[in-house]
């Protein structure tokens, strides 16, 4: 986890002032101790100390929306998961009084049916008697200002005292979260800021942030629970979810107790844990993001953030290589070329690549290996190779008999463009990719100057049917380096050789930057599994 974000734990309440500019503005968790001890819910809700009577007597008649769930002790924020049932407010104190008699004396399970229990209201409790842990007082309204008419428990209001660093705040809602047993809810984020007050019990909460999307497989984006994970963190399958193993290296756990306040960025996922009768409060309130973001330019800013996180699913594939790793590469070919050393096998590739008459040309002359640098000579070595290995392949798919040696070479190039490139987007699989990767640009430059002259089918072979998706961004990736370090004379006649080497230049660059595309449009499909949820099968035409 990243020093930036780790949450802080602060023992006095900060002002309105420092609390925007220090903690809300950085979007990291905060916890503020004792923050809500001054309440009168803290001293009046307690239920060691007669809060059950007081929450029933003020609130007793009110009818709540429970949440009933079958998964209990975990509930799933998925409507499919649950139901919302009517509820006496009354009845679920009386839930309450019967677990904590039977909690201290082992009894009191039928002591306590009397009353509230025995309720002749068609909200009563007595449909879940059998099963009370299986209700949980998840989000109940004290305020809302977006649905009035949804307040259930505004009474309870005046027990509860806004923080000094909201009282500028454009609260969405207050609302209650009372347990009778141990719960705990899914995974999710909130769409809005939220303060976590604990009144009564404890809380162990566990946090990820929001880069942590892709390990925590989100909902699909369309879908009713988008925001809650798809991965079931109490028997975690990780055949289904593999970028899950990695979950809790990137989480936070801590402990609420009663009187502390946690600050939640929205977007910051979260699973909350309660002790049993456990009673909190939090508040939602909108972003100073969220407040100035214009509907109008919604649809840029969606495009700017998926571009963002598409470039960075690319430099994930591609990350710049460090010395050991490109030491590693040179390891890994275990080649020593000396200056002015051709195999046997790579003239005769550029041969199988142009079928023409080396008459007249020296060995030496051709390799030019004497400019290279030991690397570059290496990567040349293996390049050459990889195209030469396509070629034999093809020659050896091809008919016995040939009319000529034109057609010879008509058919080795047919069956060369019939080279499936590599599909793969991962670098480790793509040995073309893999060289450029490990290469200075300007290394790299050398190496195709020296193959422009020496081997122009073999360079050209290599460009149109050998390159990947992958090798497509690598190349360009280094060629964009490369134009930041010569001039731009150099530059011009770098492409003009490099281009001119191709019977047809528009050919190559396409070969080129299509699959770069290709390579971009895969990281795209990437970005939306993991941050959205979908499985995106590409554009459809006419769409």
């Amino acid at each position: 986890m990243e020093s930036s974000l780790r949450v802080r734990r602060l023992n006095e309440v900060p002002s309105a002032t420092d609390f925007a500019s220090r903690i809300e503005s950085e979007n990291v968790p905060a916890v503020f101790s004792g923050c809500v001890k001054d309440w009168k819910a803290f001293s009046h809700w307690n239920p060691c100390n007669g809060g059950l009577d007081y929450l029933q007597e003020r609130v007793g008649l009110c009818v709540v929306e429970a949440m009933l769930s079958d998964s209990a002790p975990v509930f799933n924020g998925d409507i499919r998961s649950h139901e919302r049932v009517p509820l006496q407010f009354s009845a679920f104190i009386g839930l309450c009084k019967k677990r904590m008699h039977h909690s201290e004396d082992g009894s009191g399970v039928e002591s306590d049916r009397h009353g509230l229990l025995e309720s002749s209201s068609e909200y009563d409790s007595k449909p879940y008697e059998d099963a009370p842990q299986q209700i949980y007082l998840a989000q109940i309204p004290i305020i809302n200002t977006e649905t009035e008419e949804r307040v259930q428990l505004g009474s309870l209001r005046e027990d509860i005292q806004t923080p000094v660093f909201l009282e500028d705040k454009v609260i969405v809602s207050i609302n209650l979260w009372m347990n009778n047993a141990q719960a705990r809810s899914s995974t999710h984020y909130d769409p809005h800021h939220n303060l976590l007050c604990v009144v009564s019990g404890r809380k162990q909460v566990v946090l990820w942030p929001p880069s942590a999307s892709p390990m925590l497989y989100p909902m699909p984006i369309y879908g009713e629970a988008s925001n809650h994970s798809s991965v079931p963190l109490e028997n975690p399958n990780f055949s289904n979810y593999p970028r899950a193993q990695c979950l809790m290296q990137h989480s936070q756990k801590l402990i609420l107790q009663p009187g502390d306040a946690l600050f939640i960025p929205e977007g910051w996922f979260h699973q909350v844990d309660s002790d049993d009768l456990t009673i909190a409060v939090n508040f939602w309130w909108r972003s100073t993001v969220a407040l100035n973001m214009s509907e109008h330019m919604d649809a840029y800013y969606l495009r700017i953030i998926l571009r963002r996180l598409t470039d960075r699913e690319m430099d994930r594939v591609l990350p710049v290589p460090s010395l050991s790793e490109m030491e590693n590469m040179k390891r890994h070919t275990g080649i020593v070329l000396k200056k002015g050393q051709v195999d046997h096998n790579d003239n005769a590739l550029d041969q199988a690549c142009e079928r023409k008459d080396l008459k007249g040309k020296e060995v030496e002359q051709r390799f030019m290996s004497h400019v290279l640098e030991p690397l570059a000579v290496l990567a040349l070595h293996e390049l050459i190779s990889l195209v030469h290995g396509h070629v034999n392949a093809a020659e050896q798919r091809q008919p016995v008999q040939s009319a000529s040696t034109t057609a010879s070479a008509a058919n080795v190039k047919d069956e060369c463009i019939k080279v499936v490139r590599p599909g793969s987007f991962s670098l480790e699989d793509d040995p073309v990719a893999k060289i450029f990767w490990t290469l200075h640009p300007i290394t790299l430059k050398n190496v195709f100057l020296v193959m422009v002259k020496s081997f122009p089918r073999t360079l050209e072979a290599l460009i149109l049917h050998l390159l990947s998706p992958v090798g497509a961004e690598m190349l360009t990736r280094k060629f964009e380096g490369m134009d930041q370090l010569i001039t731009e004379e150099e530059r011009n006649n770098f492409y003009k050789a490099f281009y001119g080497a191709f019977d047809d230049q528009f050919a190559a660059m396409d070969a080129i930057l299509n699959g770069k595309e290709v390579f971009a449009q895969q990281a795209y499909k990437n970005v939306l599994d993991k941050y959205l949820g979908v499985d995106w099968s590409g554009p459809k035409p006419g769409v």
